[in-house]
């Protein structure tokens, strides 16, 4: 019998949703500093995870959500407002991987945080364990 792999790498091959992690968690710093993009680099996955991201101020205030409902791609971007009333230029950055099925409860997989700078437009981060 022949024995077929379909992935050259074994760091590659889908992982179930149990083993599904941020690889990283970039962060541009669009100019007017009240936007910034949101890249995240996820482990190549069997199920679709689905994504949560909140953005605090330093006071603790929410500054910004994104949900991500059942991703398709591992490696995307996408630009996140910042909405608090007294911006400040240092925010927390929290991103969870999590699955949920109908008439299940949420299961969360991974949580990346992070602390991000704001004041200088093109500023870019990035978040790893």
């Amino acid at each position: 019998m022949i024995d077929v792999n379909f992935f050259d790498d074994p760091l590659k091959a889908p992982r179930s949703r149990e083993d599904v992690r941020f690889k990283q968690l970039g962060i541009y710093v669009h100019e007017g500093n009240r936007r910034i993009a949101v890249g995240f680099d996820i482990t190549p996955f069997i199920e679709r995870p689905s994504i949560e991201v909140t953005v605090r101020n330093v006071l603790g205030e929410p500054a910004g959500n994104l949900t991500v409902i059942e991703t398709l791609d591992s490696n995307f971007n996408l630009t996140m407002h910042l909405r608090d009333k007294v911006p400040t230029d240092q925010y927390e950055v929290s991103a969870t991987l999590y699955y949920v099925a109908p008439e299940s409860e949420r299961v969360n997989v991974h949580t990346l945080t992070g602390t991000i700078d704001v004041s200088v437009a093109g500023k870019q981060f990035s978040i790893t364990e």
